[in-house]
């Protein structure tokens, strides 16, 4: 699985390294957050790798939601159960919760597919900053903090009507942001396809806190610093 050099198991826990969070996020995902730099204060793994292992663990169902509750940092050893119910969560070896699970109906476990959703889904994700976030704030005229522009992802949930597919394509329909004093509530609605076959929709909700008045050059200045990390890393994969 295309997975395996992005953590570690020993038994039924897991691992993963800074440096394996990060090249996920910006090899596999294309998220240039710093959050999830190796050297970041306030360093965490992507939950889309969370949601990636648990797909590559339990195999894709029909029905799945995934509530995101705590942010996994440096050091933390995952406990991923042996047998799941249609509700289970991953915790850590405290007994703290990161990921509540529900899933229902038919499962897979074709690798070739559940590849496909996987990096077809996280490339997805990581085009929401740049593409869909900083032109939404600018449409409400609010932004986040750029001194510290943190996006909490706090839930996915995907329905797909059949699994006879292998390679798929996520489209954006809609898209929501509701502000409450200085928090901001994004819902961003999808479409599955496979070929030119409709096989499921899905939601992902996302939240913004620290809203503030929009301000032009600060929001570019974002892009701008999003956009570096980019090239940085380009720059480097080239070179090695």
């Amino acid at each position: 699985m295309f997975l395996n050099s992005f953590f570690k198991k020993a038994n039924q826990s897991i691992s993963i390294a800074p440096e394996q969070a990060s090249e996920f996020a910006k090899g596999i995902a294309q998220d240039f957050n710093p959050i999830h730099n190796v050297a970041a204060k306030r360093f965490c793994v992507p939950g889309d790798l969370l949601f990636s292992l648990v797909l590559n663990e339990y195999g894709l169902s029909q029905k799945m939601t995934f509530d995101f509750s705590g942010m996994v940092g440096e050091g933390v050893q995952l406990q991923f159960p042996i047998e799941v119910a249609e509700d289970f969560d991953i915790r850590d070896d405290n007994d703290k919760c990161y990921l509540t699970v529900h899933r229902s109906g038919d499962v897979r476990h074709c690798d070739v597919q559940i590849e496909s959703f996987i990096r077809k889904y996280v490339a997805f994700s990581g085009l929401n900053f740049i593409h869909i976030l900083i032109p939404m704030m600018k449409q409400h005229q609010v932004m986040i903090n750029p001194a510290r522009p943190l996006v909490i992802y706090e839930s996915m949930s995907v329905d797909l009507t059949t699994l006879d597919f292998i390679d798929v394509e996520l489209t954006l329909v809609k898209q929501d942001l509701q502000i409450n004093g200085k928090r901001g509530d994004v819902t961003l609605t999808f479409e599955l396809h496979s070929g030119d076959t409709l096989v499921g929709t899905g939601i992902k909700t996302l939240v913004m806190s620290g809203l503030r008045p929009y301000v032009a050059e600060q929001a570019q200045q974002m892009c701008n610093t999003y956009e570096g990390y980019r090239a940085e890393y380009c720059n480097e994969a080239v070179a090695v």
